[in-house]
């Protein structure tokens, strides 16, 4: 080949680079649906600039080097709920609806026999939604996200179903109304058969959510997502009843569900549920159960939440989807705190629109109880998004298999194992040395619940802490020192690596109680980590504070077991070193929880004896939403005891020690002033 042919193979290589480039550019950052790997697209970018370095007088005008993120759209904007959105509790049969009826009336003081109006309707299948008003005017439109924080994808909406851009009628000045987005079956249908087989999503909720979240909102408005309200956030107007809220709804050009009922018959509601469940596959839509809520709202708000679910609504689920297949190999998995959990490698089966190929055998006391072996037909189940369990053997195999004996040292590590008092699980003991709880303890600080580091999943931390380029979280922050190395791995690049730089960057400022839950103490989840985010304040106030035993023992609402394993956690010197170079690294916003102007705010308060215009339960909830440290026992830090009916030692310990006491009245007053 001369070099006039040569120069003319390159001329003929860079403008197909720009093409691919240009294609890759718009399925990475306007269909947010990449179709190579980040390393692939570094690569085709690698060879562009190579070839334009080398031959300059051949660059394109349109030349990828030019335009590379010119024409990018952003990432949603982050918005913030006014009310924040809760996920509900889970119930399954006719005795749980029972208990949540008895807990709410125990809660409320009223008595048993006294009957409840609930709100009852299928529960939809679909995307949460966030629609704010203001003025009638739709300014957002976001999704759940964290409950607290979701992505405005208001533009991706405009097109959907029963979405008003201006409400009708009379409305509040400031409303936030909730509801479902989610695609009829013959939608779902219609638009898989125009997607190839890689593409196509596995069922109608997964299309509804890759649909509204498409960063090219073109995409989302050419799909028919349909809405349906099931709920209110913060209203500048206060609604008495939810059905009186759900009139209103429909005076404002807002559809809810059809499939509703309202009943103060528990086993009314049950029978619905029943029937819901016996014809919901004749239905056009997915639901997956039914949900039961207060409608009193006035009620609503006295019962407020448990954590990030509401006291007052609860998700009757329908029943487990269950199938049979083989048990190929079981293997076991060394979790984040050490618990050795057996897990069944099943032959692929399709549950739910999920290919499901592993369940788990939670421990090695089920294995024996129910006699399970490889090679062993089993039925196993799914329900939601809860991981696949083996229920039970249908057949046995006809070939002789070695029992599946619990281990007496560690699979990955060969570490001691153990099994504590009154557990069934069975732990490894080489906690700060075993590589699987190492590597689970950082996947845990990088997952979406904790730094929610984009980029950063299970299989990037697996090849940083190989080449030890990490050995603990608090390396994370000085990954830029590796950028060469790190480029030059297969699958990664300038893009994939910028992208993880810019992650980790994000991902710096943190609210107090996601980062007590990064560290991923055992006992410690989001709502342990939110009442010790409430108790301390700060970093320095945690370290310092809860080394002490009566601190962490006294914060109502955590567990003995909680209290231990805090200690434990802190007790070693290296967890210590480590929490200090976090809190220089990271941008830790002190707690707002208790940033609260009532005059219970951080007072410790003990309550003696029996209250009668309120239950116990829901006075210790309103002095804890005031800020106030609820005590088991009367002791010289107790600020105020409040005295009920038959009050006993506690009120004569409390005038020995000369503390102050309130009635419940003066409780009252005071928690409501």
């Amino acid at each position: 080949m001369n070099k006039k042919e040569d120069l003319k193979q390159i001329k003929k290589r860079l403008k197909e680079l720009a093409k691919l480039i240009k294609l890759h550019n718009v399925h990475y950052h306007q269909n947010d649906k990449p179709i190579i790997s980040d390393g692939e697209f570094d690569k085709l970018v690698k060879e562009n600039f190579n070839l334009e370095k080398r031959y300059p007088d051949l660059i394109l005008k349109n030349s990828p080097n030019k335009n590379i993120g010119s024409e990018l759209k952003n990432k949603f904007k982050k918005i913030q709920h006014k009310s924040p959105m809760l996920s509900l509790g889970n119930a399954f049969n006719l005795k749980d609806v029972e208990e949540f009826d008895e807990r709410i009336k125990k809660y409320l003081n009223i008595k048993t026999e006294e009957k409840l109006e609930y709100i009852c309707e299928a529960k939809i299948d679909g995307l949460s939604l966030n629609l704010t008003y203001k003025n009638g005017d739709l300014i957002s439109a976001a999704t759940r996200g964290d409950g607290i924080h979701g992505e405005d994808v208001k533009q991706n909406i405009s097109n959907i179903q029963n979405i008003p851009k201006q409400l009708s009628g009379q409305f509040p000045n400031f409303i936030e109304i909730r509801g479902e987005v989610f695609l009829s079956r013959n939608d779902f249908e219609k638009i898989n058969s125009k997607l190839d087989d890689k593409d196509k999503f596995a069922n109608p909720r997964n299309a509804a959510a890759g649909s509204l979240r498409q960063l090219d909102f073109n995409v989302s408005r050419s799909r028919p997502l349909q809405f349906l309200a099931h709920g209110i956030g913060y209203s500048s107007i206060e609604f008495d009843y939810f059905d009186e809220f759900y009139f209103n709804l429909k005076k404002w050009g807002i559809k809810k569900n059809n499939i509703y009922l309202k009943s103060s018959n528990i086993n009314s509601i049950f029978d619905f549920y029943s029937e819901i469940n016996d014809t919901r596959n004749s239905l056009d839509y997915d639901i997956d159960g039914m949900v039961i809520k207060l409608d009193n709202i006035l009620h609503q708000k006295r019962l407020g939440n448990v954590g990030k679910n509401p006291r007052w609504a609860i998700a009757l689920k329908f029943s487990a989807e269950k199938a049979k297949t083989i048990i190929q190999e079981i293997d076991l998995q060394v979790g984040r705190t050490g618990s050795i959990t057996p897990v069944a490698r099943l032959k692929s089966i399709n549950l739910g629109g999920v290919l499901i190929s592993n369940a788990t055998l939670h421990n090695f006391d089920e294995i024996k109880k129910k006699n399970i072996q490889i090679g062993d037909t089993v039925e196993i189940q799914r329900a939601g998004d809860v991981i696949p369990q083996v229920l039970r053997v249908v057949k046995k195999s006809n070939k002789t298999r070695d029992l599946i004996l619990p281990p007496k040292k560690c699979p990955v590590c060969g570490g001691k194992t153990f099994k504590e008092n009154n557990e069934a699980v069975l732990r490894c003991h080489n906690t700060y040395g075993c590589y699987a709880q190492k590597i689970s303890q950082i996947i845990h600080f990088v997952s979406k619940k904790a730094l929610n580091i984009d980029g950063f999943g299970e299989k990037q931390v697996k090849q940083f802490y190989d080449l030890k380029l990490i050995e603990d979280v608090s390396d994370i922050f000085n990954i830029e020192n590796h950028r060469l190395e790190i480029e030059n791995l297969e699958g990664w690049g300038q893009l994939s690596f910028n992208n993880l730089i810019n992650s980790i960057e994000t991902s710096k400022t943190i609210d107090l109680e996601k980062f007590i839950f990064s560290l991923g103490i055992r006992f410690i989840g989001e709502v342990n980590s939110e009442i010790l985010a409430k108790e301390f304040k700060n970093v320095k106030n945690f370290i310092f504070a809860s080394k002490n035993t009566d601190t962490l023992s006294n914060i109502d609402g955590l567990g003995p077991k909680a209290v231990s394993s805090i200690k434990e956690f802190l007790s070693y010197k290296q967890n210590i070193l480590l929490l200090e170079k976090l809190a220089n690294y990271l941008n830790i916003n002190e707690s707002k929880l208790s940033n609260i102007d009532n005059f219970f705010n951080r007072k410790n308060i003990v309550f003696t004896g029996s209250l009668t215009s309120i239950s116990r339960d829901e006075a210790k909830y309103l002095a804890k939403k005031a800020g106030a440290k609820i005590q088991t026992g009367v002791s010289r830090n107790t600020d105020y005891v409040i005295i009920g009916e038959k009050a006993g030692s506690k009120e004569k310990k409390a005038k020995e020690l000369k503390i102050n006491t309130l009635t419940e009245d003066e409780f009252l007053k005071k928690i409501n002033s």
